[in-house]
């Protein structure tokens, strides 16, 4: 079963994303705060991480860059989600997002989005 990581600072959507992906079939992790990212990925080894984009105090941009550029974690896909549609922008950048779902989102359109990344991973 593949692992999913939900990164958010809002409850209600974690619980939504939660039952959305367990429902599909993926072990869900989910996390509200940002800072202890690199904890919760060492203890759950996610197969994609699914990152807000605006976390509070922490921005989910730097996160990203964060893990692509750290060897133990560069290769698990991210997806970012955002009620900012232009934060779409950050996927061709380096050590950007491996993909981007905006808010409110489309079930469909975020688990497909989820399949392909796994697909691609999966490779």
């Amino acid at each position: 079963m593949r692992r999913i990581l939900a990164v958010d600072d809002d409850n209600d959507i974690l619980d939504i994303l939660q039952f959305i992906l367990e429902d599909s079939g993926y072990k869900v992790d989910t996390l509200s705060d940002g800072n202890k990212l690199m904890d919760t990925i060492n203890k759950n080894n996610p197969d994609l991480i699914l990152l807000d984009v605006m976390l509070g105090n922490v921005d989910g941009r730097d996160l990203c860059k964060q893990l692509k550029k750290d060897d133990t974690t560069h290769d698990i896909p991210v997806v970012m989600i955002s009620a900012s549609h232009n934060a779409g922008n950050t996927i061709n950048q380096e050590n950007g997002p491996n993909d981007f779902v905006a808010k409110p989102f489309d079930i469909n359109v975020l688990l497909s989005t989820i399949k392909k990344q796994l697909n691609l991973k999966a490779a």
